[in-house]
């Protein structure tokens, strides 16, 4: 049985997806001792923005000058909490997607252009925390009485999002990357517009840059 695949970051290059990390010899390939050539299987997805074989990559990010560095504000890497009756909702703006599941869902407690963005009694608990479980990007998260929620338990899965960025469930391992404050490694987005400063996870950019794939 295979292994859960891992992603691997390319420096200013492309996401490696390795579906197996057991080498295994590739057909038709041989060194010159006639010995087999083996490597992990996997395939390599664009991250520039560029590619012409979207999601795959195709080496458009060496023709560009694609830099992966990230240029976040660290400050603005901060989970906060929100406590109410029943629920504490913990949120981290700088790692968040803007995919606008919360806003556009739950208005009355994800209130836009409002302070304190957040009311944890806006709504009733069922309905907040049906809400947060979309979060694609896992800056929102929450707790019931005092106990943080544990991640849902799902098959690891990368979606190619419609004019955005991967979003990857079911604890597939990024690796040699480091994760935002409070943020879940078990569902995260990857950014693959390339204009994100967060870099490797989408901060939103692509609306601003007005990317269009549709996955």
């Amino acid at each position: 049985m295979a292994s859960a695949p891992k992603i691997a970051v390319g420096n200013n290059g492309p996401y490696f997806v390795m579906h197996d990390m057991t080498a295994l010899p590739v057909p038709n390939l041989r060194r010159a001792s006639g010995e087999a050539c083996a490597t992990v299987r996997g395939v390599a997805l664009c991250r520039c923005g560029g590619s012409k074989n979207k999601p795959f990559c195709d080496g458009s990010h060496g023709a560009i000058g694609f830099k992966g560095t990230n240029t976040a504000d660290p400050a603005k890497n901060k989970r906060h909490a929100y406590a109410g009756k029943g629920i504490t909702i913990f949120d981290n703006r700088g790692i968040c997607s803007h995919a606008g599941h919360c806003t556009d869902a739950l208005k009355s407690v994800f209130r836009m252009k409002e302070e304190p963005w957040i009311d944890p009694d806006g709504a009733k608990v069922e309905e907040i925390v049906a809400t947060i479980r979309k979060c694609p990007s896992g800056a929102l998260s929450y707790a019931l009485d005092g106990a943080e929620a544990r991640p849902p338990q799902r098959e690891p899965m990368i979606t190619v999002t419609a004019d955005g960025p991967y979003a990857v469930a079911g604890g597939v391992e990024l690796l040699r990357v480091k994760f935002g404050d409070g943020a879940s490694q078990e569902h995260y987005t990857l950014c693959r517009c390339g204009a994100s400063k967060n870099k490797p996870f989408c901060d939103g950019s692509h609306w601003s840059v007005e990317f269009h794939d549709p996955g």
